[in-house]
């Protein structure tokens, strides 16, 4: 399917994913002025969202409740907003990522100069891709992992992101990704909006530039207009090998999307960590907004008749005490208004405690335990098995997104490993095509002094083997190297003995008889007969 050669609607996906796509991109970006352009121009039933108010929202009761939200209320004439913001969206995408990603995967194949290769592309930037797919892989239910190349800045090719609200893809049998068309904004000059298509197919990669509107694609420009797409090609022809290939792999941060269930198509994208949780995302907000309300109008005040003012002079005004903290009032001097002092009441537990619930539904909702989040104020020393315990529920996740992440990362590798064996590139050479195996590192381990100890006492029981014990502490080693550091310290504690054999030593020949063996057993029989 080539790339749109006339003007067609823009972007081509269905209204409710992208409707929920640009409420979850607008907790993620943690932006108080952008939560509240997106909830005041909020449309789910429609297919395009514009900057327009809907009388609704200026309405009481329930339908101005209903269509708002929080940071849908239109603020007052003459009146500052006040309304705060906990980034809480940004901190669950955040922990999503690092709980996955902090310790790097490790790609491994058998091809020494392959997995020299390999290990180069962890170094030259794919630890940072992993990083950035990882947040917004939690915040907007995928991200996109893209072969790109250009020999003005690297040698070779190497792996991008794409966000999953800048893509427009297609699947085959529920998951599997078909195609997929990309799209960047290249100007923004009021109504007028020029994209940059990049469209991914079976073998080939498709580009083309158009001049349209906010809304729709517009007509096609040459490539050659702009110089961010001066030097690529209209279409791209990958090497053979890759006809049933695609350049590009997607990892979804869940395997069901139970909002989408009913959108053709939408079944492989997943699902944000944060959706069912919006309405409690804005109850926190509002909850820690009431507390600064709280907070600001408990200020102390002395209410004084304005005759107990001290005058400060013609044209300079009256004053008490302490400017800070009087609030005249125009009563008459000799009435019985006393000096009264007044301080209102600061609900710090029950905001404190609203908070904090609605945190907790919000973490759970994730698929987080609260201690993931949480700093451990019991001040005493606490083991891996201890932590683990306490976070089942956030190392589960963790687990099931790992196992979706993989094959995307093992997909997109042996891609980019059927790119560079193919000649395609110069500097590349001596990598051979292999599928590699996505090795995930424990993300929580005890401390060294901790292992040692365990193994020490292993020892001392005659518990465990040397084998065991090297495992125990060297964890993230592979069995040959765990091998090779138990030959080690057999050979240096002196109880590892050579055989003389192996070690290259004369060995008898096989027809000369020596003084102190055996006779065969048919000589025997030979004798005795």
């Amino acid at each position: 399917m080539p790339l749109p050669e006339k003007n067609q609607p823009w972007p081509p996906i269905h209204p409710a994913i992208q409707a929920d796509m640009a409420d979850w991109a607008a907790w993620f970006s943690a932006n108080p002025d952008r939560l509240a352009y997106r909830y005041r121009n909020r449309h789910r039933d429609q297919a395009r969202f514009g900057p327009q108010n809907r009388p609704s929202q200026y309405r009481g009761g329930v339908v101005g409740r209903v269509s708002r939200w929080f940071w849908g209320e239109p603020t007052p004439l003459g009146e500052k907003r006040a309304n705060l913001h906990m980034p809480l969206a940004r901190d669950i995408a955040r922990t999503s990522s690092d709980l996955l990603y902090s310790e790097p995967p490790t790609l491994k194949v058998e091809n020494p100069g392959t997995q020299k290769r390999l290990e180069a592309l962890m170094d030259l930037g794919m630890k940072r891709t992993l990083i950035a797919s990882g947040e917004t892989c939690s915040a907007l239910g995928g991200a996109y992992l893209r072969i790109v190349w250009d020999d003005a800045l690297r040698p070779g090719p190497w792996i991008s992101m794409v966000h999953a609200d800048g893509a427009a893809p297609t699947f085959a049998h529920g998951d599997i990704l078909r195609s997929v068309t990309f799209w960047t904004v290249l100007v923004a000059d009021g109504q007028r909006v020029v994209r940059h298509l990049e469209r991914h197919e079976p073998g080939l990669i498709l580009h083309g530039v158009y001049d349209g509107t906010e809304e729709h694609l517009g007509k096609p420009l040459p490539l050659e207009a702009f110089e961010e797409t001066m030097d690529f090609l209209p279409v791209r022809q990958l090497p053979a090998g890759m006809e049933k290939r695609l350049a590009v792999s997607y990892i979804p941060n869940t395997m069901v999307a139970p909002d989408w269930r009913d959108i053709p198509g939408a079944a492989g994208l997943g699902t944000s960590d944060y959706q069912g949780a919006e309405t409690f995302l804005s109850a926190i907000d509002e909850t820690y907004t009431s507390w600064m309300r709280d907070i600001r109008l408990a200020k102390s005040r002395i209410i004084v008749p304005a005759g107990y003012l001290n005058s400060a002079g013609p044209g300079m005004g009256a004053v008490w005490e302490d400017r800070e903290v009087y609030a005249p009032m125009n009563v008459p001097p000799t009435s019985d208004q006393p000096i009264t002092l007044n301080q209102f009441m600061i609900r710090h537990e029950e905001h404190r405690a609203t908070i904090e619930e609605l945190v907790g539904k919000v973490i759970r909702n994730a698929g987080y335990s609260g201690n993931t989040f949480g700093d451990d104020s019991s001040g005493t020393a606490t083991t891996a098995t201890e932590i683990k315990a306490r976070t089942a529920r956030s190392m589960s996740t963790r687990a099931r997104k790992a196992e979706l992440a993989a094959t995307g990362i093992a997909d997109i590798v042996e891609t980019l490993l059927i790119l560079e064996a193919s000649g395609m590139f110069k500097g590349v050479s001596g990598v051979e095509v292999e599928r590699p195996d996505v090795a995930w590192q424990d993300s929580v381990q005890d401390d060294i002094k901790t292992l040692a100890e365990t193994a020490n006492l292993l020892n001392q029981a005659e518990a465990a083997s040397t084998e065991v014990r090297v495992a125990l502490i060297h964890p993230d080693w592979d069995e040959r190297a765990q091998r090779e550091e138990v030959d080690r310290i057999l050979k240096e504690s002196g109880r590892l003995v050579e055989d003389p054999l192996t070690l290259g030593a004369d060995r008898p020949a096989l027809d000369e008889q020596q003084p102190d063996e055996q006779p065969p057993a048919d000589a025997e029989a030979e004798t005795e007969q």
